[in-house]
């Protein structure tokens, strides 16, 4: 039986348990020109899957390839996996991780600016399951670690890669614009979570020069028309000019 280098390829997406880089397929068939000469190869693949009407594709995922089934056979696949459903992550968690993922690399005293409340215990599971890792030390006193997301954080959520993240444009957009999205959430973790109080105006602070141009979230142009949340420090103004009106009637 001849195999050729499309069928070789396919066993390989097909037995990996994960994402299978065109790198790492390249070490096992060196004989092959280039990973772009692979990823042409996969794409035939896929492309032949589709022609097919297979339920099988390829996605290219966390710096990989990988081969999943396709969405209208979902209902039927998740009976399959009833007990063996991921568990999800609580509201903390999820709030932390993306504060790691957009601020990334990031110290534990820098997310706990931000979320106001110890993140010991949140940090501890997220790097439990794979969704963070220590990636150095922060040359400042002490050398506190500093946390990013991992290769599993992208499979976690299907992206390619963190360029593929959702734009802050995108994110402030969906919090201020979807009424049932802001019920769902609690008002004072949001706040913490939006955008500007992260201290970005756009995804280039966090990709680097070379990430896709998105034009920063604006401001809303009539701020003095919606009524801001007061912090537990800001004192009540209205509050203490009705006192000392009344004070002043007393008086009188």
């Amino acid at each position: 039986m001849i195999l050729d280098h499309e069928q070789i390829i396919e066993s390989l997406i097909f037995a990996y348990d994960g994402p299978l880089s065109a790198k790492k397929i390249k070490e096992i068939l060196p004989e092959l020109e280039s990973e772009k000469k692979i990823k042409k190869i996969i794409r035939d693949i896929d492309e032949r899957y589709e022609k097919n009407n297979s339920p099988i594709k390829i996605i290219e995922l966390a710096g990989g390839f990988q081969m999943v089934t396709r969405e209208p056979f979902a209902s039927w696949i998740s009976q399959l996996y009833k007990s063996r459903s991921k568990s999800r992550l609580t509201r903390k968690g999820l709030e932390t991780l993306a504060i790691i993922a957009y601020k990334q690399p990031i110290t534990k005293v820098e997310v706990e600016q931000i979320r106001g409340v110890n993140t010991d215990g949140v940090i501890r599971t997220l790097i439990e399951r794979n969704l963070i890792t220590v990636k150095g030390r922060k040359k400042a006193p002490g050398n506190p670690l500093e946390y990013g997301t991992t290769n599993y954080f992208l499979e976690y959520f299907g992206l390619k890669s963190l360029r593929d993240l959702p734009s802050l444009k995108e994110i402030d957009e969906l919090i201020k614009n979807d009424s049932h999205f802001l019920e769902s959430l609690d008002q004072v973790a949001l706040e913490k979570i939006l955008p500007e109080k992260l201290g970005m105006s756009s995804v280039d602070e966090i990709m680097g020069p070379e990430a896709p141009q998105e034009e920063a979230a604006g401001k809303e142009e009539n701020d003095g028309e919606n009524e801001k949340d007061k912090t537990p420090d800001e004192p009540d103004t209205k509050d203490d000019e009705q006192a000392t009106e009344n004070g002043a009637d007393e008086e009188q």
